[in-house]
C-alpha cells in the first residue's frame, strides 16, 4: 500500500502518512486557502498545490521536500485576446486537474482549466503554454458549455502509459477528447454516450462526464461517471457503454475509481440524483462493480448509515492496490484495507474535500 494520502480541500493542502498502523497528519500547508487539486508527481516526488483563492484568483505552489517549503510558479495564463466566446475574455477560473508527462517526458505537466482550456509544461511546471489546439477546435465556442461550474471545465487528462502522446481529456461539457500525437490534433470520442439533458441526446459533443479514468492494467479500458449514468470503453474509448446498475443506486455520482489490477474492478459513490445531490436515504456507501459493470455491490460496513448528507467530489475517490479512499463534502475521511469491504475514519472534522491521492 502507498503510505501516503495528499487532500486538496475548501481550506487547504493536508497530507497523511501511513505510520505504525494509523493515518497521522504529516503536513498541513496554505491553511484557509482553497486547493483544488492536491497533487504529488510520482517521477520525481514534487507536490503541487492549485489555488482558488477567489478574489484573488489562481495560484500554482509547488513543493520538492514533502510540503516543508513551497515555491510559487505563474500558473497557466490564456494569451491575451482569447475568448471563451465572442466578447467573453479568457482567464483562468479555475485549476481542475494535473497530470504529468510520462517517463520518456519526464519534464512534461498538463493542466486542465476553467474556461476549458488545457495547458501544457515542457520545463517541469517553470512555464505553462495553452494547448491552441484544442483550445481552436470547431466545436468549442458553440457546442462545449458549463456544467456544474458556469464555462466548460477540462478535469481529466489520461495519459496511456505505453505511448504518452495518447491521451484522453474528459470535459464538462463537452465529452471525451482523443489525441494520439501529443496534442496536434484531436478526435471527439462520445460514441455510445447518452446526454439526456441535451435536445439530441446523441450529440457529437456536450456530454458531461463528471470524471474519466482508465484502468492501470489496460489502458484501453475506460470508465467515466457521467452526469446520465455509468459508462464503460473497452476500446481505447472509440465506443462507450452504459453500465449503470439496472434499478439499483450505482448511477448518478460524481467520483470513479479501478482497481491497479483488474480492469473489470471499479468503484463509485452513489449520489441521490442531480437534483438532490446528497448521500441516498441518508446513508453513506459505496458501490463496487467486480465485473465490468455487469453487477453492482453496496460497501457499508463502518459508514455512517442514518443522518447523513454526505456525497463525494470527481477527484476525491482512490485506489492503490487493496487500499481505497475517499473523502466527503462535509469533511469525512475514510479508507479501507480490504477494497472496500469494510471502512475505518481517519478524520470526521476536515474541511470540505476536493481531491484525495494515493501516493508513496
Amino acid at each position: 500500500m502507498k503510505s501516503t494520502l495528499l487532500l486538496g480541500t475548501r481550506k487547504g493542502f493536508i497530507a497523511y502518512r501511513f505510520q505504525n498502523d494509523r493515518w497521522n497528519i504529516e503536513n498541513v500547508s496554505f491553511e484557509g486557502v482553497p486547493i483544488s487539486i492536491a497533487y504529488a508527481d510520482p517521477r520525481n516526488g514534487t507536490w503541487w498545490a492549485c489555488q482558488d483563492h477567489g478574489h484573488w484568483g489562481v495560484k500554482l505552489q509547488r513543493s520538492k521536500d514533502r510540503g516543508k517549503t513551497w515555491e510559487e510558479v505563474a500558473a497557466p495564463a490564456y494569451p491575451e485576446g482569447e475568448e471563451v466566446k465572442d466578447g467573453v475574455p479568457a482567464t483562468t477560473r479555475y485549476m481542475w486537474s494535473m497530470a504529468h508527462g510520462g517517463n520518456n517526458h519526464i519534464s512534461r505537466l498538463w493542466i486542465g482549466t476553467d474556461p476549458g482550456g488545457l495547458f501544457l509544461s515542457e520545463d517541469e511546471g517553470n512555464s505553462f503554454q495553452l494547448v491552441e489546439s484544442l483550445w481552436k477546435h470547431p466545436t468549442r465556442k458553440e457546442g462545449w458549455f458549463g456544467g456544474g461550474r458556469d464555462l466548460p471545465g477540462i478535469h481529466s487528462i489520461i495519459v496511456d502509459p505505453r505511448n504518452e502522446d495518447h491521451i484522453h481529456i474528459g470535459i464538462s461539457c463537452a465529452g471525451v477528447f482523443e489525441t494520439t500525437d501529443g496534442g496536434k490534433n484531436w478526435a471527439i470520442r462520445n460514441k455510445g454516450l447518452n446526454a439526456t439533458f441535451l435536445p439530441d441526446p446523441k450529440a457529437e459533443v456536450g456530454h458531461d462526464p463528471h470524471i474519466v479514468v482508465a484502468a492501470p492494467s489496460n489502458p484501453d479500458a475506460l470508465w467515466q461517471q457521467n452526469h446520465c449514468g455509468i459508462f464503460r470503453s473497452t476500446d481505447g474509448a472509440m465506443n462507450w457503454q452504459e453500465v449503470s446498475e439496472e434499478g439499483g443506486p450505482a448511477r448518478f455520482g460524481f467520483a470513479i475509481a479501478v482497481a491497479d489490477d483488474n480492469p473489470d474492478q471499479a468503484w463509485v459513490a452513489p449520489a441521490d440524483s442531480d437534483e438532490i445531490r446528497t448521500a441516498i436515504g441518508g446513508s453513506l456507501f459505496i458501490s463496487r462493480t467486480d465485473d465490468g459493470g455487469k453487477t453492482w455491490k453496496q460497501l457499508r460496513k463502518g459508514l455512517p448509515q442514518e443522518n447523513c448528507f454526505d456525497i463525494v467530489y470527481r477527484h476525491a475517490l482512490v485506489s492503490a492496490g487493496e487500499a481505497v479512499a475517499f473523502g466527503t463534502t462535509t469533511g469525512n475521511l475514510f479508507f479501507s484495507r480490504d477494497r472496500g469491504e469494510s471502512w475505518e475514519v481517519i478524520n470526521n472534522y476536515l474541511p470540505m474535500i476536493y481531491s484525495v491521492q494515493f501516493v508513496d
